[in-house]
Order: structure tokens, then sequence, then C-alpha cells
């Protein structure tokens, strides 16, 4: 393979930061910049040696790379785009390097869906490699049992996290459609990303392309509780359609091929019995917390299934699976208060994420802080959702809205509206700006055995440790 110079711009997103590694990997030069650098992908940049630079400008581009690739947090206007441009230079998509490095001619497992993605990729991953098919992998996260976002290998299976968000700012397309799934897992739809997609019409538009895209001899592992999922797979809508078999897994609804019964949520994990057509397929463990998760873990079970992997092998990975960072991780407890980190950027994740706290830790309170920074929770499509989403939380601190000059006014998701909504539940609720004020107000309010679930898909000003530094700070009775 001949080496190159890849340059990313917009290098420290989840998934740029993870092919830049990729790349390094393979050996290739890579250099990369961003606006803002902040956990866990400025850690990871640094531990895998990549050199970057803080800010855009032409200079990071003299002398030329072979390729740069632009991220599609970035637009037209950015120095480096502007001059790449200008100079002719090599421009290429993540997705599109991603599937001509690495995927290509390879046995493509793509994860996809509103919710469960990241955990869910990483949960396959670790499953295949306890079956010994040594996957590589990327995901939109660091999966702690490899502690990394990515693996390459030399076998002939890949995983990724297939997201349905636009691939760059000159393909409005969404990554997962250049993927080439030969397996697909397809979790749940909602609406989301009200940045780019005007309704749920626009969403199950590209997941029929996703779902059309996959060989007749492969697989689609379908999410029977979401009615998106089954009308996508149960009414084609003419010339797309799904071409290959389908596996259905579910909890609520009676027809999923794939189900759990009798399942425990425990302190420590979380067990459940899988039937396979109505027959007991094999009983199962998992660290993880939530209804969710055991969906995700069902998908898990029937993608492996599919793969040819031993039902054995797969039980030992659910049950030492390690999940990702910033999901539902454990932060750190001081003085019996458990602070814990979550990406929860969506009102249904929210709601889930709480409930799952809720089922871990049933007697304990629940203290939520919540940062909207994603442009689905800073709009105001989800207004009404945010009461139910907030509903197993006892106490409730929302942030300003993130970079609010953004949105039009009457766009914006209204703060003191949720606010009013909590309080009328009969909770405390309150709305406090930045994370030095939110840690100075409910640091006096915490009591031991309080959990703590801090939710953004952004650093949040380093709240989680600054949080726990504050805790410990504070001479307890």
């Amino acid at each position: 393979m001949q080496k190159k110079h890849f340059h990313l711009i917009g290098v420290c997103g989840t998934a740029m930061g993870s092919l830049a590694g990729m790349l390094k990997a393979q050996g290739h030069k890579v250099t990369g910049s961003d606006k803002a650098f902040y956990p866990p992908m400025d850690s990871e940049l640094k531990r895998l040696g990549i050199e970057t630079f803080d800010g855009f400008d032409a200079a990071h581009l003299q002398p030329a790379p072979d390729v740069v690739v632009i991220g599609n947090a970035t637009s037209r206007g950015n120095a480096e785009i502007e001059y790449a441009l200008n100079h002719k230079l090599r421009c290429a998509s993540m997705p599109e390097v991603i599937r001509e490095n690495f995927i290509r001619g390879k046995h493509s497992t793509v994860v996809t869906g509103t919710h469960g993605k990241t955990t869910t990729t990483s949960l396959m991953a670790w499953v295949m490699e306890a079956g010994g098919l040594d996957p590589s992998f990327l995901v939109g996260g660091v999966a702690e049992n490899f502690g990394a976002s990515f693996k390459i290998t030399d076998s002939n299976h890949f995983v990724i996290e297939g997201d349905e968000y636009d691939t760059a700012y000159f393909d409005k397309g969404p990554k997962f459609l250049h993927y080439l799934p030969d397996l697909v897992i397809l979790n749940n739809i909602e609406y989301d990303h009200a940045d780019i997609y005007p309704n749920l019409d626009a969403i199950r538009k590209v997941f029929r392309l996703l779902v059309n895209l996959i060989p007749s001899n492969g697989r689609l592992i379908a999410g029977w509780d979401s009615s998106v999922v089954r009308e996508i797979v149960t009414k084609p809508i003419e010339p797309q359609g799904v071409w290959c078999p389908v596996e259905s897994f579910g909890i609520e609804h009676p027809d999923a091929k794939w189900t759990a019964r009798e399942i425990d949520f425990l302190p420590e994990a979380t067990r459940f019995k899988v039937l396979r057509e109505g027959k007991e397929y094999g009983e199962f463990q998992s660290p993880l917390a939530g209804m969710f998760n055991v969906r995700n873990c069902l998908a898990t079970i029937a993608a492996a299934d599919a793969l040819g992997i031993e039902r054995r092998l797969v039980a030992e990975a659910l049950a030492t699976f390690k999940s990702v960072k910033r999901r539902m991780q454990v932060r750190g407890v001081v003085n019996d208060i458990t602070v814990i980190d979550d990406f929860a950027h969506h009102p249904t994740a929210i709601r889930e994420t709480l409930r799952g706290m809720k089922q871990r830790y049933p007697e304990r309170r629940i203290v939520a802080v919540f940062e909207p920074r994603s442009w689905t929770t800073r709009k105001k499509v989800f207004q009404k959702d945010y009461p139910v989403a907030f509903a197993t939380a006892d106490y409730v601190v929302i942030a300003p809205i993130f970079e609010s000059f953004r949105l039009a006014a009457d766009d914006q998701l209204s703060i003191d509206e949720v606010i009013a909504d909590l309080k009328s539940q009969g909770k405390q609720a309150f709305s406090i700006e930045g994370a030095e004020a939110i840690i100075e107000h409910i640091t006096p309010d915490l009591r031991a055995g309080d959990v703590v679930v801090i939710m953004s898909n952004g650093g949040f000003g380093g709240i989680h440790q600054k949080l726990l530094d504050a805790i410990g700070a504070v001479p307890r009775a």
C-alpha cells in the first residue's frame, strides 16, 4: 500500500478522530485541525500521536497533503477548505475514505438506528472478538473492552456505527450509505437531527435506501418494537425494499422472532432469558442497565447467530462487556455520591438513560443535569417531550441552550417552559447557567446515595471532574 499524507479538517469529532488513528495504523502520515478539543477524543488523539492544530489555517496544508478529509461539521468559509479548493487539492469525505481504505472487500456489519448505535456497535465488536472473528471496527466512542474507538486487523470482518447524519458539505446524504452493508442491525427509528431532516418522512426515506443496499445473501436484524422499522420492512415502496432475510427482535411486539423474558434488573447486572421463535435459546447476563440495553443485547445475539458464533461465547462476551465511555459511564464516587457521564442528546435517550439509572439504583435519588447542545435538543420541536423524558429524575438542572444565537428565537426550546412543567410535577427543577454555577448550586444539596446523571454530547465545561472535586471538598455529616 502506498503511504500518503492525510489531513483531517474537524479531527476532534468522535468518528474523525478514530479515522485519524486508523489511517496512522495503516502507516500513513496523519495531521488534523479543529476549533476545539475536548474529552474523550482529545486524549485519544494525543495517545495515538496524531499531530493536531488548534484552529483552522491555510498554513496547515502547506506542503500539500495527498488527501484532505473534510468532516461534516465543517463548511465553506473554513480557511482550510477554501485553500484546498483554490489549490485543487484532493478532497474526500470521512465515509468515502473509510469505505475505500478499510471496508471494500470485507464483510461489513453496519449498526444503525436513532438510539443505541454506539453501545451496540461496541458490543457487536466484542462478541465477534470473543467468537474468534478478530474484527476491525469503528465506533463513535471509546469501547472500554478495547480501550479504543477503533481496531484494524487483517480479518475479513469490519463492524461500523452507521450514522444517518449527513456526510459532508458537498454530500448531504447519510454516512451509512457509503458502508457497503452485508449485515445491518437496525435498532429503532425516530425523528432526530432536526437541523437536516425536516420530518420523520425524510428519515424514513434514507433508512429505506439503506436496507435496499443489503445484498440478497446479507441479513437485516430489525427492531420490531419500533413501528417505523416494521413499516420499512413490511411495507416497501417500489423500487426500494428488503432483498435479504430479516431477523426481527423485540420485547414488546408479540411477533418478534427474537425476544427476552424473565428480565431481572440487579444492582450490578441485568439477567434475561432469550427466546427464538418462542423456544428458549439461552440465558444471558450483561452489566448494562436499562430495558433499551436489553434490546441492544438481543440485536447483538441475533446478529451473532447469523454469523455462526457459538452461543457460549456470545454469553461470555455479553457478561464481560465494559460499555463505552460517555454511555452511562461512572466517572467517580465520592462521599457515596455517584457521578455518571452520558451522551444523551434526544428526549428519548434522556428518558431511557434515566429509567436505566432508576432500574440500576432503585432506592437512590436521581439528579439529572442536562445541557441542550445537539441541534435536536436545542429546537422547539421536542418541547412537549421533556417533561416525560425527565419523569424518572427527582431533581433536574438544565443549562442554557448551547450557542443559542444559531437558532431563531421562535425555533428554540423554551427551558423556562420545561422547568415550569417539571415543577408542576412536584420536582425540584432549575435553569442554571454554566458548569461552575451548576456545581455551586447542586453541591450543597447533594447527599449520600445520590446518583448525578450529567447528559451532554459535548465537553460541558469539564463539569464531571469539577463536580467530583467539589463534592470531595465539602465535609459530610
